[in-house]
Parts: C-alpha cells; structure tokens; sequence
C-alpha cells in the first residue's frame, strides 16, 4: 500500500529526546526549543520566532495580539483549513470569505479590497500546497487600509515569494509541525513575529500571561501574573523531535522537490490531453513541494478516480470543503461576491501521496495507475 501520507523520522528524533530527559527539562523551552527559535529566526529571517502547541494556537496568539474582538471582520479564503477561522471566530469576529484563484487555489488579491469594510481588522491569506499567495498586491492593500495581513503558512515552511520566506512578510506569521507537513513534531507549530516590539506580549500570552520568559533571562527576579494568556509552548521533547529534521531541512526539502517534479513529469502527457489539471507555481514563488495535487472534471470523476487508486493500493484524499458552506461557516462567517472557483475547484481536486518515506518507484506506480484510469 501508498499511503498518501506518512510521518517524517530522520532516525535521531530518539536520541535527542532521551538528552531532554537526561538534561531533566522536558517542559517547554527548554534546549531544543531554543535550537529550533534560533534556526527558524535566521531561516526566515524573521526577528522573533515562538513555538507554539499547534499552528491553531499560533493563529489564535495572532488575533489576540491584533486585539481582535467582537463586532471585527477579518477577510480570508473560504477554501482553508478550519482552524484559519477559529482562531479568529473565538475572539468574536465575524469572518468575510472572498473566492480563490482557479490557478493557485489561494485568496484572489484583486478581491479583497472590495471586501473591506470600516470593521474591517485584519487580513489572513492562507498559502495553499506552500505557494505563495500574490503578497505584493496584498500588502500594499493592507498598507492603504492600515490592516495588519496575518499569514497562515501551515503548508509553507521554506516556501518563498520573491526571495522573502512565507511567514515572514505580514505581521505574524504562522507554520504548522503536523504529522502531515514537511517537518513534524507530531503537533505543533511556530508563530513569527515581524516587529520585535510584539516580542513581550507573544511571551506573556504564550506563558499564560506571566513573564516567565523574562524571569529565565534574567530580566526579573522572578514572574507573575501580567497579563491574560494560555499555554501555548509545546514539550521541549516535541522540539527535540522537530530540530532532528530541522537540521536536515534542506536534504528533506530537495527530496520532496525531486519527488514532485517526477510527478509532474510523469503526468504531462495526460494534461496536454486535457484529461487533468496540475498545479500552477507563480513566477517568483518557490514552494516546498508539500503536496502534489491534480484537478480532475468533477467531483464524480474524482469519487471515481479516488476509488480506483485505493482498489491498486494507493491512498489518495481531498480537501477543503469550503468553510462558507457548511454550519459553522455559515453560522460567524459570510461570503462576499460571487462564488465562482472555490466550491468548483474545491470539488476537482485530489492529492496523491508524497511524503519523505516515498520513492520514485512509488510515484511512477501512481502515475501509471492514473494513465490506466484515464485510458
């Protein structure tokens, strides 16, 4: 069987998480922690990165540091995962979803601006399969409007736009260390901060409002209280786990690339025949390659399709039902403009497995599976 997904191991994950028990700190921020702040800082060039217990809650630390609250509109893609819009829905926001581009299946930068409205509080663009979303135009929207732009880069760690990391461009930033991502550590994920005046306030809140971080400095005799918060830091054995493949990041990341160019070498022929489609990388993006993806005519011939690939041993998924159709989404959000490509495209298209374990035998199999299916 291939599975569309398995969990990244580079074998030294054990070894380190036996020294955070030896070091007899396995709570968060401990030596991995700070091993990993320190690789992801100089990585994206990012002034303040935090670790945090999921990229969930490092969406949730950036709408309580925008002082996102009832009565605000924050604009997105409804084609995203659920939690984009959590995390400002628990702050009492209404969301305003605009439709995706066909091409990239990220948020249409030339809809936003209409989307706008004096409750307006902020922008969240989502970088679907770590392809950059057009950041130019998008900013310089924000710029005009004084919205703060959060990145929700779940999908996008070592992505890039125009030679600047994803992540790293808005106001905060968000990766996710999912099981299903390129680097794990089983959940987690990392906010980034783009004023390093923010730094104070990311600590307290992801301390549960105290200033413990500064006490461990040396900046206070000892913390309190200071300020509302949760815990938001993950076991520094999590980040153990994590900087294991943090250290062979770029050997992960030229793998994947090799693997999803095989695919998409593979499967030319059956898009010059119109029989799919694959994905579109934007001139001046560079992705990560954490999915592979093709669009097929329909949602019957991709029930069709998924079907026949697990029947041959290969587990292929899709995703997102768009948030603005279903209870929730309908219940805090609202859809601005027509509908034209997110339910459409949404309905087209599957992902087939890629992930550190695969081989190019395994892609070629996949690929021929597929040719089979379409005659």
């Amino acid at each position: 069987m291939i599975h569309f997904n398995e969990p990244p191991f580079t074998g030294k994950e054990f070894e380190y998480m036996r020294q955070t028990v030896e070091a007899a700190h396995i709570c968060g921020d401990g030596m991995f922690t700070k091993k990993c702040h320190a690789w992801l800082e100089e990585r994206m060039r990012s002034p303040k990165v935090l670790l945090t217990t999921s990229c969930t809650h490092a969406l949730e630390m950036a709408a309580i540091l925008l002082d996102i609250g009832p009565g605000d509109e924050v604009i997105m893609p409804s084609y995203t995962f659920a939690s984009t819009a959590d995390a400002f829905v628990l702050r009492g926001a209404r969301i305003v979803f605009v439709d995706i581009r066909p091409d990239t299946m990220n948020i249409d930068e030339n809809l936003i601006e209409e989307a706008i409205t004096d409750r307006t509080r902020a922008i969240c663009v989502m970088h679907y399969a770590g392809v950059a979303c057009e950041m130019d135009t998008i900013m310089d929207i924000a710029a005009r409007h004084r919205l703060p732009v959060v990145e929700d880069a779940a999908q996008a760690v070592m992505s890039s736009y125009k030679g600047r990391p994803l992540g790293s461009i808005g106001d905060y930033g968000c990766y996710s260390f999912h099981e299903t991502k390129n680097y794990s550590m089983g959940e987690g994920g990392a906010i980034l901060i783009r004023d390093i005046k923010n730094r104070d306030r990311a600590e307290l809140i992801r301390e549960k409002g105290t200033d413990r971080s500064k006490f461990w400095r040396g900046e206070v005799d000892k913390y309190t209280w200071v300020d509302f918060g949760s815990s938001y830091l993950p076991s520094d054995m999590n980040a153990a786990y994590l900087w294991a493949q943090l250290e062979l990041a770029d050997e992960i990341n030229d793998r994947r690339l090799g693997l999803w160019d095989r695919y998409r070498r593979e499967l030319t022929t059956l898009a010059e025949r119109g029989k799919i489609g694959l994905p579109h990388v934007p001139e001046g993006c560079v992705h990560n390659a954490h999915m592979f993806y093709i669009k097929t005519d329909d949602i019957e011939q991709r029930s069709r399709l998924i079907s026949y690939l697990k029947e041959r041993g290969v587990g292929a998924v899709f995703h997102y039902i768009p948030l603005h159709t279903v209870a929730a989404g309908r219940k805090y959000g609202i859809f601005h403009g027509q509908d034209r490509y997110t339910t459409r495209e949404s309905e087209r298209l599957l992902r087939l497995p890629l992930h550190n374990n695969l081989t190019g035998d395994d892609v070629s199999y996949v690929c021929r599976r597929l040719k089979e299916f379409y005659g």
